[in-house]
């Protein structure tokens, strides 16, 4: 009697369970078949999983290269930007020099004492950085060149603001110079006597006449034609109720025959600001301001003063 095997598959619906009956030599192949299939199913599992991990690791690839190049996109656009501001900053301090020199040229200020360069010896301005070519690709030779036009920019910088220190030192000087020198008349009215030889009303001989006089009505008031600082304030003989003040670098202006002085000796006035007030005091033919400019104690024409 043959031998038979009977195999038992799980089913579902109103049979969970088939039954099928094989001999001997049916059952070998059956379950050579089983076998088979298990195989293929094994290996098309794995090739599954092993593809689903292929496109996970590709998608994770290409995602790392993208954030790479979008990280090299942005230190390039960084870099340009900071090489932008290198180019403009090197351009804003040339204009700055080359309006330091007409500043010279108008106040009639000669070149810096360091000379005339900004850039070092011999003046050479570094040639613009090129924004436009991809930083990166340039490697490290082109983060070099910028490193070295932001120190020299600084140095540059650096001198410019020692050449201005020096300027606004001069001009500051000479704006004072000019604050102190006498520059508009003194008082209003018409000019009674001139500055020179002339004929004294007093003695109707050849005399020397060391001021300006300007004529007009007692009270007429009379002005500091420069800053300076009230040195005398109070009667001197023939000239009357004086005023003397002292304006710096060796210049002095002398005021005659007030009939009041407005300000005590040792008050620093401004340009343009009352005195005094004009009089008949002292020696005098009448009412008027007898007007002296002194330079380093000698008296000179104050119509060289008189600029209005």
């Amino acid at each position: 009697m043959k031998s038979r095997y009977t195999f038992y598959i799980v089913g579902s619906g109103k049979k969970p369970f088939r039954q099928l009956a094989f001999s001997g030599r049916q059952a070998l192949v059956f379950m050579g078949l089983l076998l088979v299939l298990s195989s293929i199913l094994s290996v098309s599992l794995y090739a599954g999983l092993t593809s689903v991990r292929h496109r996970n690791a590709s998608a994770a690839l290409a995602l790392e290269m993208t954030r790479k190049e979008a990280e090299v996109q942005a230190k390039d656009e960084q870099l340009q930007a900071m090489a932008s501001e290198v180019n403009g900053l090197k351009r804003s301090l040339i204009d700055l020099y080359e309006f330091e020199k007409k500043i010279r040229v108008i106040a009639n200020v000669g070149p810096a004492s360091k000379g005339d360069n900004l850039f070092g010896v011999g003046g050479a301005i570094p040639e613009d950085i090129d924004t436009n070519l991809l930083i990166h690709e340039q490697g490290e030779a082109l983060v070099r060149e910028m490193a070295d036009q932001i120190h020299e920019t600084s140095l540059a910088a650096e001198e410019e603001m020692g050449r201005f220190a020096s300027l606004y030192e001069i001009l500051d000087e000479k704006r004072s110079v000019l604050e102190s020198t006498p520059a508009i008349r003194p008082t209003t009215g018409w000019v009674s006597s001139k500055f020179g030889a002339r004929t004294s009303p007093f003695s109707g001989k050849k005399s020397f006449h060391k001021g300006y006089d300007i004529a007009n009505h007692v009270g007429t008031p009379i002005i500091a034609p420069a800053d300076g600082v009230v040195t005398y304030a109070g009667s001197r003989g023939s000239m009357g109720i004086m005023l003397t003040l002292d304006h710096g670098h060796g210049m002095v202006t002398r005021y005659g025959h007030l009939s009041k002085t407005l300000k005590k000796s040792g008050e620093q006035v401004k340009r343009g600001e009352t005195i005094a007030l004009m009089g008949n005091t002292g020696r005098s033919t009448g009412p008027h301001l007898h007007y002296e400019v002194h330079l380093n104690g000698m008296p000179i024409n104050p119509v060289k003063y008189i600029l209005d």
